[in-house]
């Protein structure tokens, strides 16, 4: 795997009154990151999880193995990064929702971090929902090979489309004010946020601030993850 190392900063979370498709849920808030981490540059591939687990889940196992794994529950995850982690320190793990959005805007504010609209050249979403206002694009009909779109300032790929990323959090509500490197911990939920949209949904799921929900068991044709690390 490799990993781009994201400085520690600040970021406004959520999404402004006047950003189009936005939900009540995306209350814009101040965030403090307050130290720097190394994100996955890339979703974890089929190649990866069948060196780890000895399987593939993948429905699109056509795509080759360096298209995203999908079909993996929250708990399945769990259990890829402990047998990572055997002897490796700082431990690998899922990102939290405040880490994943910091690292998707890599320092921007629009609704995608290449601006203010998504392209099918540019991410792997289905075409035939386009961001409102603008045109329609392509639909692919299944994931792509990781890496095949431009990457964000951060040099991360795939932020926006391709699988839905698995985030560490329950899928709480955003605190009131001000937050250093929130979690969403354990509340009234049965429901763990996935982020980034995917090749199944139109271009509004995919906005840096669109919060999305799966219960940990699910498995999806579109649910895939990345990983993260501390700095040390």
């Amino acid at each position: 795997m490799q990993f781009a190392l994201v400085p520690a900063g600040d970021f406004l979370m959520g999404s402004p009154a006047s950003e189009v498709g936005r939900e009540a849920q995306e209350v814009q808030h101040s965030v403090h990151i307050s130290h720097p981490f190394y994100v996955g540059r890339y979703e974890v591939t089929q190649r990866q999880w069948q060196r780890v687990m000895g399987s593939n889940p993948s429905w699109f196992q056509r795509c080759g193995p360096d298209c995203p794994v999908e079909r993996v529950n929250w708990y399945e995850i769990q259990t890829f990064v402990a047998r990572l982690n055997r002897g490796l320190a700082p431990p690998l793990r899922l990102p939290t929702e405040a880490e994943w959005e910091y690292a998707c805007r890599a320092g921007t504010t629009m609704p995608f971090h290449m601006g203010a609209n998504l392209t099918t050249s540019e991410a792997n979403y289905d075409g035939g929902g386009p961001y409102p206002g603008f045109p329609k694009g392509e639909f692919r009909r299944t994931p792509v090979k990781v890496g095949t779109f431009p990457p964000n300032a951060f040099g991360l790929y795939d932020m926006h489309g391709n699988v839905w990323e698995w985030m560490e959090d329950w899928h709480c509500p955003y605190p009131a004010g001000p937050a250093t490197d929130p979690l969403g911990g354990k509340c009234a939920t049965t429901f763990k946020v996935i982020r980034g949209g995917s090749w199944y949904f139109g271009a509004d799921s995919a906005r840096c601030a669109f919060r999305y929900t799966h219960r940990p068991q699910d498995r999806g044709f579109s649910l895939g993850f990345r990983l993260v690390r501390d700095a040390g």
